[in-house]
């Protein structure tokens, strides 16, 4: 049987997000339920893998270094909370790179992809923002809206939108393990 991979977006699916981004493991606080929902869906057999676009590092904001604590932290917390995140692939670039990994471009996810043998057909991918949707619905993934960080905003922003909608990362998760 093939690995059943479950593609998290970061700020604003499991932590708090801020307009002023995310700059330090000081800033990283998780969502309420949402290392409980991935260690419920690491239980479940599906390995988490967390793709972001990370755009503070071209900004200046924050150097390699500091995104290593940052992820160093989520870690920690997400197994003391009995879970694990598999990988993080992340991009570097601002929005006016021309880069092929920055959401809503799927760059990230076909590197997911190759570096796994994942079937993104059968891969659910979770997150807040408009973009989380248009990079996962491009690779192919089966893509998910949370109403946490900007995800509200998102749904109502676009009520176009044919994916699932949930209020929270746990209550995505809880679906995700009711189907399988």
């Amino acid at each position: 049987m093939t690995e059943r991979y479950v593609i998290l977006d970061r700020d604003g699916t499991i932590n708090v997000d801020s307009d002023a981004f995310i700059k330090s493991p000081e800033e990283w606080l998780p969502l309420a339920g949402s290392l409980e929902a991935i260690a419920l869906l690491n239980r479940h057999g599906y390995k988490v893998v967390v793709i972001s676009n990370q755009s503070g590092i071209a900004r200046g904001l924050f150097d390699l270094a500091t995104l290593e604590a940052i992820h160093a932290k989520m870690h920690e917390l997400v197994g003391l909370a009995g879970g694990s995140i598999e990988a993080i692939y992340f991009c570097p670039h601002g929005p006016n790179d021309s880069c092929d990994c920055r959401k809503p471009k799927d760059g990230l996810f076909r590197r997911f992809a190759g570096a796994t043998n994942a079937d993104l057909s059968r891969t659910y991918a979770i997150g807040d923002s408009l973009r989380d949707i248009q990079a996962a619905e491009s690779a192919g993934a089966k893509p998910i809206l949370v109403r946490t960080g900007k995800g509200e905003k998102t749904a109502i922003d676009n009520p176009q939108l044919n994916v699932p909608i949930f209020d929270n990362l746990y209550d995505a998760a809880t679906h995700i393990v009711s189907t399988s």
